[in-house]
């Protein structure tokens, strides 16, 4: 069982920056690969990034290529996602996920965090 808490949203104007952290509970968080998803309002949910279990290997949307970094550190059971020039269509919920092989879609991911709200602003 893994428990997923993310933090780190907020309001921002577009340009800006915000970090996103993704605090796992339980002891096999480095087995998981661990992912962002993010789910505007009236649109589906949609793949933002993920990376390996131990961190060698990431992959990320074509939209956010260039801007968004994920990273973790295993030694904190944390997650995170660096957003730089941040967009008005970046605006949606967060989450994070945790699941067991890299995969852009949804059903496969095992637990998923709460979300947290990013609001960007033009």
């Amino acid at each position: 069982q893994v428990h997923l808490v993310e933090s780190g949203g907020g309001l921002v104007q577009a340009g800006g920056s915000l970090r996103l952290s993704c605090a796992a509970s339980g002891r096999t968080f480095s087995s998981y690969v661990m992912a962002w998803f993010r789910q505007a309002p009236g649109k589906e949910r949609e793949f933002v990034a993920d990376i390996s279990w131990g961190g060698t290997s990431t992959y990320y949307a074509d939209s956010v290529k260039g801007r968004f970094t994920i990273s973790r550190d295993n030694s904190k059971n944390t997650v995170y996602l660096q957003m730089n020039s941040l967009k008005p269509e970046d605006t949606a919920v967060y989450y994070c996920a945790a699941g067991r092989k890299h995969t852009l879609v949804v059903a496969p991911y095992d637990y998923w965090g709460q979300g947290t709200q990013v609001t960007v602003s033009s």
